[in-house]
């Protein structure tokens, strides 16, 4: 994929990244480098290659899932600074 600076500094606004002027030669340089090596693993042939899901085949040990230590409403809600009808009061944040 052929990058030019005016793609550069579209990823880097699409991505919330500021970028000064001078910096978009070499950032432009990077990113093809990297586009290059990825263009490179196409390359490999993994055809009967089972997809990797785990490193080590150990089984995963799950915990019974029960409720444990309930009731404990009052208890949590001494930690609060401000409370209402038994729940946290925490600040608006959307309009």
């Amino acid at each position: 994929m052929a990058l030019d600076k005016a793609t550069v500094a579209r990823i880097a606004k699409l991505a919330r990244i500021r970028v000064a002027e001078e910096e978009l030669e070499g950032l432009t340089r990077e990113l093809a480098n990297i586009l290059s090596w990825i263009d490179q693993l196409k390359e490999v042939d993994t055809e009967g290659v089972e997809p990797l899901r785990k490193v080590v085949d150990i089984e995963a040990h799950f915990r019974d899932d029960r409720v444990t230590e309930g009731e404990l409403r009052e208890a949590i809600l001494q930690n609060a600074p401000r409370r209402h009808d038994g729940y946290f009061v925490v600040p608006k944040v959307v309009e």
